[in-house]
């Protein structure tokens, strides 16, 4: 089973998959194909155009594809602000699409990379992050996710359970049919 996530930097994608790992019972066992990992290595000749951040996507969706072989679950772990490369992944892959969402004043107070602070400074500052996704750089609001979590109304205990049984659910589906 293959789990793309989609969300805003900070909104907790990473630490949603670490926490789902971590509670996952035998025979669940939880695969992170994390985008900022991958960066480092299978894209690292990637740049943040629109064209490498969706070529960046399919890469991942090709690793978890790979690793997918082995029955666990898989979980896309980036911020994936494309409808038209999540739907590319949904068809080829049959993947599930997770929105992990947050509002923006809860991103800008986590922070925790500093980069809602840089993409809102003053055009002309020389540390302006010009390309923030969902800041100065589109993200499109997913179509038709399969289950979206509102990181800032919920604990990431209450997220991870959600997260949890929705994937059970599906796999128990899946078994049936």
């Amino acid at each position: 089973m293959i789990v793309q996530f989609t969300g805003l930097s900070g909104a907790g994608k990473s630490s949603l998959a670490q926490q789902l790992r971590q509670i996952a019972q035998p025979g669940h066992e939880v695969v992170i194909v994390d985008g900022d990992a991958y960066r480092q290595t299978l894209c690292r000749d990637l740049g943040f155009s629109k064209e490498d951040r969706m070529e960046n996507i399919r890469r991942l969706g090709a690793e978890a594809a790979r690793l997918d072989a082995t029955g666990k679950i898989i979980i896309i772990a980036a911020i994936n602000p494309f409808n038209s490369v999540r739907k590319e992944l949904e068809e080829k892959y049959n993947t599930l699409t997770v929105w992990i969402r947050c509002d923006i004043p809860t991103l800008v107070q986590r922070d925790t990379k500093g980069l809602y602070r840089r993409a809102l400074l003053p055009e002309d500052h020389p540390e302006k992050l010009h390309n923030l996704t969902g800041i100065n750089d589109p993200y499109e609001s997913p179509e038709s996710a399969h289950l979206i979590l509102d990181t800032h109304l919920q604990s990431l205990e209450e997220s991870a359970q959600a997260l949890y049984h929705f994937l059970l659910d599906k796999r128990q589906a899946s078994s049936a049919s």
